[in-house]
Order: structure tokens, then C-alpha cells, then sequence
């Protein structure tokens, strides 16, 4: 059960880091497009600034999850290298539950966000607001799957490369 879980965790956070780099090419092909458009055809773009930022948004929520699976996660990091023992344990304990919990509440919130802006449009796009703000819940919710994958299989890269 915990290998199949970690490989559903190994191939989620490099989809999602894949994504997320591939969202960031897009986004810089776009910001060329509308300074392209603007300043060397006169014409500006209508729909690409407002694209970029709602792209962004996904972006920044998918890398937060292999940020997750890393070790980034909301912690204390000086009472994690300090401990030792059965306190290291319980540390690590507490950084997953508060981790689950701020992630739970992304959750919570973005599903109802989701739900507030879903007749919304964007004014440049005939799509949907929801579309643009399901980033939170669906980037919170593979983040949770990271989390616990963290802790079955610590990387803690982050905490071993920090100053």
C-alpha cells in the first residue's frame, strides 16, 4: 500500500511540476505576444493579460506541490534539526497536521469560491471565473497528497539545502 501510494505521488508531482513549467513557457510566450502586439503591431491584445494571470495562479498551485514533496513545507525548521528522537517524531507529527490542516482549509474555501464565481466570465473570454479559481482547490488537494507522501518518505531537501 505504501509503494503503490508513493508511486501515485511520484507520478502526480511530476505531472504537476511538468505542468507547472510548461504553464510558465506559456505564460512568457504570452507576456512576448502582448509587448509584440502592443508596441510592434499597434494593436494590443485583448485577451493576453488576462490570461497570463489566471495561468499564473495554476502555476504557482501546481508547484507548490512538488514543493511540498520536497520538504517546503510550513514548518519550523530549527525545532525539526534540533530534535531528536520521539520529539523529532512528534515534530514531524505536528509540521504534517498543520500542513493537512492549512491545506484542508484551501480546500474548503476554494470549493466554495469556485462555487460564488462559476456564472462569472472573464471580460475579455466568454470562460468561466471558476475555471481560473479551481486552481486552489485542485492544486491543495494534490499538495495534500504530497504532504503525506512527505512524511510516509521524508526528502526534506529544502531543510538540507537552507542557510
Amino acid at each position: 500500500m505504501k509503494t503503490l501510494f508513493l508511486r501515485l505521488d511520484r507520478a502526480l508531482t511530476g505531472l504537476c511540476l511538468s505542468v507547472a513549467c510548461l504553464l510558465l513557457a506559456l505564460i512568457s510566450c504570452l507576456g512576448m505576444w502582448q509587448v509584440t502586439s502592443r508596441f510592434v503591431l499597434s494593436q494590443p491584445s485583448t485577451w493576453t493579460e488576462e490570461s497570463m494571470r489566471r495561468l499564473l495562479i495554476w502555476m504557482v498551485m501546481l508547484g507548490v506541490v512538488a514543493a511540498l514533496r520536497q520538504g517546503a513545507l510550513v514548518s519550523v525548521d530549527l525545532m525539526l534539526r534540533l530534535s531528536r528522537g520521539a520529539w523529532h517524531r512528534t515534530v514531524r507529527w505536528i509540521i504534517t497536521l498543520v500542513n493537512l490542516s492549512f491545506l484542508g482549509v484551501l480546500i474548503w474555501f476554494g470549493i466554495d469560491l469556485v462555487t460564488r464565481v462559476r456564472f462569472q466570465t472573464f471580460a475579455s473570454m466568454e470562460l468561466s471565473m471558476g475555471w481560473a479559481y479551481s486552481a486552489l482547490p485542485v492544486g491543495a488537494a494534490l499538495g495534500v497528497i504530497a504532504v503525506i507522501a512527505h512524511h510516509i518518505d521524508p526528502k526534506n531537501e529544502e531543510l538540507a539545502t537552507a542557510q
